[in-house]
C-alpha cells in the first residue's frame, strides 16, 4: 500500500517532517518563516519535530506564508507541480527583473537565452 505524502495528524513527528519538507521547498528557512508568521524560530522547530500540534490559526498563517492550500498542508491533495514550486529566491531575482527598465529586461533576457542555447549544444 503506497502512503499518502502529508500530513499523518496522528503522527506529529511524520506531520512536522511534512512541514519541514514544504517550508524548505519554497525556499524558506526556519527564521524567515517566523519571522513571516509573526512567531519565533523556536515554534517553528517545535512544530517540525512534532513537539508541538497545529492548530487552525497556525494552519491559516502558514497557508498564507508557504503559498498552498490547507489540502495540501494537511497532506489530501499536492499541487499541481508535484509539490514543488521555483525557489523563493528565484522568485525574488524575477522581481528585480521586473522592476529594471525594458530595455535591460530584454538585455537580460538575450543574455540568458544564449547561455540557455549554449548549454544546451
Amino acid at each position: 500500500m503506497k502512503r499518502k505524502r502529508g500530513l499523518q495528524l496522528d503522527n506529529p513527528i511524520a506531520a512536522g517532517r511534512h512541514l519541514a519538507e514544504l517550508r524548505a521547498e519554497r525556499g524558506f528557512n526556519q527564521t524567515e518563516l517566523a519571522n513571516q508568521l509573526g512567531i519565533s524560530q523556536s515554534l517553528i522547530s517545535q512544530y517540525e519535530k512534532g513537539e508541538l500540534r497545529l492548530n487552525s490559526a497556525m494552519i491559516a498563517g502558514l497557508v498564507r506564508v508557504l503559498g498552498i492550500s490547507a489540502d495540501e498542508l494537511l497532506g489530501l491533495q499536492t499541487d499541481k507541480a508535484n509539490g514543488k514550486k521555483p525557489p523563493r529566491r528565484f522568485l525574488r531575482r524575477l522581481e528585480q527583473i521586473e522592476a529594471l527598465p525594458k530595455r535591460k529586461q530584454e538585455a537580460l533576457i538575450q543574455t540568458i537565452d544564449a547561455f540557455l542555447m549554449a548549454s544546451q549544444a
